[in-house]
């Protein structure tokens, strides 16, 4: 009986914190994660300020456990990607695909705060890159390129790898989502790159 009294306050746990990371993702997507009130979090979720702390210890934590399932689930796509494709130029385009998608899906301004996650200070120091779905599967991508001989052997997969992704979030985050504008700067970013990689 005991058992199943803890798996009843297991699976309620769950669906309070899902309740509430909606309730939170809504909300940051309609004023962004510095402006968005932890009361109206707590209201649309029907439970109290101390439950909200007790899975997020701040809102910083709740783009935390967003980028760890949306990381998954793009990493799952750029995989599928990836194995149908065979040049880098076209791998890196995915990327930007699959980041444009989930802009759409997330809202400009929750995508430009679930971006700027990666260069906050206040991330727990030790994280990992490799604690990153995405991060893994751009530098294992470079890596089958480097082995098929276009990227030359000297070159250092993983920090390029991190690299790109790094400087192609802050292009994401600081070009206006106009495609006029932002369509030729990418372009031209990714061109540069592979010049950089010595790719072309």
């Amino acid at each position: 009986m005991v058992k199943g009294k803890a798996v009843v306050r297991g699976t309620k746990g769950l669906q309070t914190r899902e309740r509430l990371l909606g309730a939170a993702v809504a909300e940051f997507a309609r004023d962004g994660i510095v402006a968005a009130d932890i009361r109206a979090i707590v209201a649309a979720a029907g439970v109290s300020h101390g439950t909200f702390f007790f899975h997020f210890p701040t809102k910083e934590h709740v783009l935390i456990e967003l980028e760890k399932r949306e990381e998954e689930r793009m990493a799952a796509e750029l995989a599928k990607v990836f194995a149908t494709i065979h040049d880098l130029r076209s791998a890196l385009t995915e990327i930007v695909r699959v980041l444009q998608e989930l802009e759409t899906r997330l809202g400009n301004r929750l995508f430009k705060d679930f971006l700027a996650l990666h260069f906050s200070t206040t991330r727990p120091p030790s994280e990992e890159s490799t604690d990153h779905p995405v991060i893994v599967a751009v530098v294992e991508e470079f890596r089958r390129t480097q082995k098929r001989g276009d990227i030359p052997a000297d070159v250092d997969v993983f920090h390029n790898g991190v690299s790109f992704l790094v400087g192609l979030y802050a292009l994401l985050i600081t070009i206006p989502e106009v495609d006029e504008i932002r369509t030729p700067v990418i372009e031209e970013y990714l061109t540069t790159y592979m010049y950089g990689l010595r790719a072309l």
